[in-house]
């Protein structure tokens, strides 16, 4: 799977939740976008990762 511009193998394939947690991204704090597609939060349970995938995770920055 690629994330972020990266190749990485999963071991197996798990749920886009799963993988954001086991990764310690901040649900709250970020957008994510598979396949081409923007996924909203409440379907993140729903969405099986797999190696042909394209992940990319967008965090949300605070400043001024």
């Amino acid at each position: 799977m690629r994330v972020n511009g990266t190749d990485i193998d999963l071991d197996e394939d798990i749920c886009l939740y799963d993988y954001l947690i086991s990764n310690k991204y901040n649900i709250n704090k970020i957008a994510v976008e598979y396949n081409g597609n923007i996924i909203p939060k409440s379907n993140y349970k729903n969405i099986i990762l797999d190696n042909k995938g394209t992940l990319e995770i967008v965090s949300f920055v605070g400043g001024g």
